[in-house]
């Protein structure tokens, strides 16, 4: 895996859980709308723990 796609990987990985980390703040607990932004922060932070995985495997 080439330096630039991991850091493009881990910038688009980190906005999403960041996003969805904010909205969480604002959002009323049981709504729809919320359950999404779960899912959403579930989504992003596997995909961190992939890159990291990735990018360890790859390093060596």
């Amino acid at each position: 895996m080439s330096p630039q796609m991991g850091h493009a990987a881990f910038r688009l990985a980190f906005y999403v859980t960041f996003t969805s980390l904010v909205l969480l703040v604002f959002l009323r607990p049981g709504s729809a709308e919320f359950g999404v932004t779960l899912i959403t922060l579930t989504c992003g932070l596997i995909f961190i723990g992939v890159i990291v995985l990735m990018l360890r495997y790859f390093s060596r």
